[in-house]
């Protein structure tokens, strides 16, 4: 199980996605034009705010209802992985696993950035990318190469099957 590659290229994918889960992949701030500066980022796990200097300042709480399609799909992406590695004895199902965790790290970016249309329409902020918000590429990419290498396999067991 191990001694494949596209074992070691799932199991790169649960490290990053559990990784995804708790860092912001999106920082929101307002304008420089506003009255008061305020920063948030954006993750899995919610909207945290993130002001510098909050002195004796009182703000009302902002937040963003309903996060939970991106903390579901943060949380799907390497569960699926960790199970898509232990179906390596039934390559077809791995492969068919593989192409929906494939269009879930793409789904991803779809959540992602309707989240981030509602921030900029509710609370007036612009948006910036953190480096974190290439890992659903980057599992894209493995799960990708994972299921290239999965169909390979899947022909040489029938090649050697014919052979007999």
């Amino acid at each position: 199980m191990i001694q494949r590659i596209q074992t070691l290229y799932l199991l790169v994918i649960v490290i990053l996605g559990t990784l995804l889960f708790f860092v912001p992949v999106i920082q929101l701030t307002t304008p420089s034009d506003a009255q008061v500066h305020r920063m948030f980022e954006l993750g899995a796990t919610g909207l945290d705010e993130v002001t510098p200097n909050m002195e004796n300042l009182y703000l009302e709480e902002a937040s963003l209802k309903g996060l939970w399609g991106l903390t579901l799909t943060t949380l799907l992406i390497p569960f699926l992985a960790s199970v898509d590695i232990f179906l390596y004895r039934r390559r077809m199902l791995q492969a068919r696993l593989n192409i929906f965790l494939a269009l879930l790290c793409i789904g991803y970016y779809g959540i992602l950035f309707m989240y981030v249309w509602f921030a900029k329409m509710n609370l007036g902020t612009e948006w910036h990318l953190c480096f974190w918000a290439c890992i659903p590429l980057i599992c894209f990419v493995l799960t990708l190469g994972a299921t290239r290498r999965i169909l390979k396999d899947e022909a040489l067991v029938r090649a050697a099957d014919r052979i007999r």
